[in-house]
């Protein structure tokens, strides 16, 4: 295992267009040790959860909560059947006293609450701590609990992820090793996205044996309350909160500005087209997938006249929406 390469925040910012599509996992270190919010959190961190409640919106958010012999970790239960916590729907106010609550026992339960709209449930806070960069169209969310440990999945969009309370261990690994890091189901997933099997924390090699190939890949690194981490479009991370009280605000944005629907939801659709089909189909359509999408080259359509290219031309707003009535056409 390696450790993520790191920058300052003045060199950050001095290239950070290029840093942020770099397509490399990048800690910045200090990124926003200037925020309001990452101030008050050293200096009591049940005070700013507790500032946070009351200046949130009433609108109720979801908790996941863990009974303590799960040590945190957000999973499956023990035949991959259903989940091993429950979910309560109350204002974020109230999930913080439960909050506090918890972390008053000798064998505290876990809670977790997971991408909060920032606009939509902290307005006041978005006002106060303002993006550390200028990314256009991301959405920024909001994560809190206490000790707890997410496993190893991939989001779609760029992430730049921000500490504000707590110290967060990040594991990432690039795409490539997903053949080594037994996925569970592609349709029941604790949050949306496939998660790792593995328990990263103490990986059992007699039933996961590949694991030990992707740990040589890995990259690994602590983060203190105002560092940030940038994790790129589909590397896997595990994250581990490691303190009594955690915050994290993410920034998500994706690189091609053309909103082009989940690419998860292409995958299950493509599992219903080809699954079942003969080898030599297969061979075929993989072709053509190359062909048309993975191995784009647009000199290959100059024989046709450009008007009557159709979805072949580059894609648009407009053309995603023309595609997107297609799909629907299709599947009735």
């Amino acid at each position: 295992m390696q450790t993520i390469r790191e920058t300052t925040t003045q060199a950050f910012q001095t290239r950070s267009e290029a840093l942020l599509t770099a397509n490399t996992p990048l800690v910045i270190r200090g990124l926003i040790s200037h925020w309001p919010a990452v101030e008050l959190a050293q200096s009591s961190p049940e005070h700013f959860v507790t500032q946070l409640g009351q200046t949130a919106h009433s609108d109720p958010v979801t908790a996941f909560i863990l009974e303590p012999e799960h040590q945190g970790r957000v999973f499956y239960n023990s035949n991959c059947t259903d989940f091993n916590f429950s979910t309560l729907r109350v204002p974020l106010i109230d999930a913080i006293a439960k909050l506090l609550e918890f972390n008053q026992a000798a064998r505290p339960s876990t809670l977790y609450v997971g991408s909060m709209n920032i606009d939509h449930w902290l307005p006041q806070f978005a006002l106060s701590n303002r993006a550390p960069v200028e990314l256009a169209g991301s959405l920024a969310s909001l994560w809190l609990g206490n000790k707890s440990t997410i496993a190893a999945h991939f989001d779609f969009p760029d992430n730049l992820a921000c500490v504000v309370a707590g110290r967060r261990r990040f594991t990432l690994l690039p795409p490539a090793q997903l053949p080594n890091l037994y996925v569970g189901p592609l349709d029941l997933t604790p949050a949306g996205q496939p998660i790792s099997m593995v328990d990263f924390r103490d990986p059992d090699f007699a039933r996961f044996p590949r694991f030990e190939q992707a740990l040589t890949h890995a990259v690994k690194a602590t983060l203190e309350p105002g560092d940030a981490i940038v994790i790129p479009s589909m590397w896997w991370h595990h994250v581990e909160s490691l303190d009594n009280l955690n915050a994290l605000v993410n920034y998500w944005w994706r690189q091609n500005t053309v909103s082009s629907g989940p690419p998860l939801a292409a995958l299950q659709h493509a599992m219903l087209a080809f699954k079942d089909l003969a080898p030599h189909q297969k061979q075929a359509w993989q072709a053509l997938l190359n062909f048309y999408v993975f191995e784009q080259d647009s000199t290959r359509f100059e024989h046709i006249p450009e008007p009557a290219r159709g979805v072949l031309n580059p894609l648009t707003p407009s053309m995603a929406g023309r595609i997107k009535a297609m799909i629907r056409q299709l599947l009735k």
